[in-house]
């Protein structure tokens, strides 16, 4: 079955295991494949048994807090989206949350179900089209990549060849590799995949 008819994948972690459960439950009535963890270390051997595309994690829960679980979680992998959930929001740590760990939401607890629906479900979304990206860009020589990212950033191939030293007929032969591997065509649609990577 295609990944889009399947159920989304959804970990919850939060020391306190009630509350975490009941944020599984309520996903789970929105269609999601939810688990629920009292430890960072249980969701992570977990993540390596079944990839979540979403983790919601608590900020603050003993040892180990949240932004660190999303270091460890962004090493292993790149696809997850991560929402950060907290009953001692502050301004720090939201900035903290979204630009140095990655998060796509900083919740405030008690949470609002409607807001959490909708970003599980943006989550979702940005995570299965990042881990397409990534597979597409892993069929790709370093070459290739050195020059997409170049393509992606509007040069032209000429001005590709110039910056890498090659000529302009070999960066179009790279360039016809990177479309049938990718199936990104255009500078638009080249674009779109180093955004779905680097987001």
């Amino acid at each position: 079955m295609a990944e889009a008819l399947d159920r989304a994948v959804v970990h919850v972690v939060d020391d306190d295991l009630d509350l975490g459960q009941s944020v599984a439950r309520l996903l789970g009535r929105h269609g999601h494949a939810t688990r629920a963890f009292s430890t960072p270390q249980a969701m992570l051997e977990a993540q390596a048994q079944e990839a979540a595309h979403c983790l919601v994690t608590d900020v603050m829960m003993g040892d180990t807090d949240g932004f660190s679980l999303a270091e460890q979680i962004r090493q292993r992998d790149p696809g997850v989206a991560i929402i950060f959930m907290t009953a001692w929001p502050t301004t720090a740590n939201a900035v903290d949350a979204i630009r140095r760990y990655g998060g796509l939401d900083y919740l405030e607890k008690p949470l609002d179900e409607d807001r959490l629906i909708d970003a599980v479900a943006e989550a979702v979304a940005w995570s299965r089209r990042r881990r397409a990206a990534l597979l597409c860009i892993a069929a790709l020589t370093p070459r290739e990549r050195d020059v997409l990212e170049r393509l992606a950033q509007g040069m032209s191939n000429k001005m590709v060849a110039a910056e890498l030293g090659l000529s302009p007929k070999t960066i179009e032969d790279h360039r016809a590799a990177i479309v049938a591997k990718t199936g990104a065509s255009g500078s638009a649609g080249l674009i779109a995949l180093m955004r779905d990577i680097s987001d």
